[in-house]
């Protein structure tokens, strides 16, 4: 697979067969402060893809990290469809999996953070739990749907969760849900924009809630703007969430 057009993008490397199971990689100048894995939101729709990330991915880069901005299959037909439960996580699972293979220059890191807009805040928690074979380090949702019982509940995105799902919402879905795996063993940031009427801060508000009750750690950091400002590498809510790295991987960058 070819790498798309994007002098940043050091390679394009698949983790599975299927035409959305791959990922694009970025490496920055000299040995980085850690991995960022990327994950790209849309409500887990096909017709949203990783371009939602590369913007990330690249601001990220310029600052001394690598990024791993992944694509996964998606709900719906057509160009990024084939997911839903289990594919869209058995996808995301693979991503990280892939993780001690992609590049030399990432042997021996020890610092691998989830990143995740959105659906993506919601797949990268999940996976700061047991869906992610213990690859992440620290986990950073951007207005994640970490409460799925009440997402369902309030049908955020039109539905978007039982389509996720493929059935309303009921108790065997806790597997799939973060806020029901708390507490986590990585620590958790929920950035959420305090004008998100998209996915209410309501979400990050329970999650961090929960979390801190059952003793882990979790944060809520609150910020400026709707709910994609938090992936406009020009705001101030992205300007927040590079304090919360900062913090996790002190020096270096750029």
């Amino acid at each position: 697979m070819d790498a798309p057009s994007d002098d940043a993008v050091t390679r394009r490397i698949p983790y599975g067969t299927d035409p959305s199971q791959f990922g694009d990689l970025y490496l920055p100048g000299g040995t980085p402060r850690g991995l960022v894995v990327v994950v790209h939101g849309g409500f887990w729709r096909s017709e949203y893809g990783l371009d939602l990330g590369a913007p990330l991915a690249r601001s990220l880069v310029g600052r001394g990290w690598a990024a791993w901005n992944v694509e996964y299959r998606r709900v719906g037909g057509g160009t990024g469809g084939g997911g839903g439960t289990p594919q869209t996580f058995d996808d995301v699972a693979a991503a990280l999996a892939a993780v001690a293979d992609l590049d030399p220059a990432l042997a021996g890191l020890d610092v691998v953070v989830g990143l995740g807009h959105s659906a993506g805040g919601h797949l990268v928690t999940w996976a700061g739990g047991r869906g992610g074979g213990g690859v992440l380090t620290h986990v950073i949702s951007q207005a994640g749907v970490v409460d799925l019982a009440s997402a369902a509940s309030e049908r955020l995105g039109g539905g978007a969760v039982q389509a996720l799902l493929g059935h309303p919402y009921g108790p065997g879905d806790a597997r799939w849900d973060p806020i029901a795996q708390v507490p986590l063993d990585v620590p958790v940031w929920c950035v959420h924009g305090g004008d998100d009427d998209i996915v209410p801060p309501s979400q990050s508000e329970a999650y961090v809630a929960a979390a801190t009750e059952a003793g882990a750690r979790a944060e809520l950091v609150r910020v400026d703007g709707d709910h994609f400002a938090v992936i406009d590498p020009g705001s101030s809510a992205w300007a927040r969430t590079l304090e919360v790295l900062e913090g996790i991987a002190p020096g270096g960058g750029a």
